[in-house]
């Protein structure tokens, strides 16, 4: 979800950037991150947990945590709420359990 319309903020138009998750073409803004491209489409899971597999997402917002990290272009562990979206990017659900599993 995006503000658009504000009673007393005004917002510029923002050219739309393509990118894919998990192979599938989807759109973000001029200016996201990956992760806020990826809320605004609806998509919370970024990640599992190494143990129980349980979905991990958007939490600190500021790099410190590892929830958000996800393969960005073959990268694991991109954090993605610091990573700004630049078109084309290929963004996938991160796969790996770990030595746990």
């Amino acid at each position: 979800m995006r503000i658009e319309k504000h009673p007393i903020l005004s917002f510029t138009e923002k050219k739309d950037i393509p990118f894919t998750f998990e192979g599938q073409e989807v759109m973000g803004k001029e200016g996201d991150t990956i992760a806020s491209a990826l809320i605004n489409l609806g998509i919370t899971t970024f990640s599992h947990s190494i143990v129980l597999d349980r979905p991990r997402g958007f939490y600190c917002a500021i790099g410190n945590c590892s929830s958000c990290q996800m393969t960005v272009n073959n990268r694991p562990n991109v954090k993605t709420c610091i990573t700004t979206l630049e078109p084309n990017m290929e963004v996938f659900v991160q796969k790996d359990k770990g030595v746990f599993k």
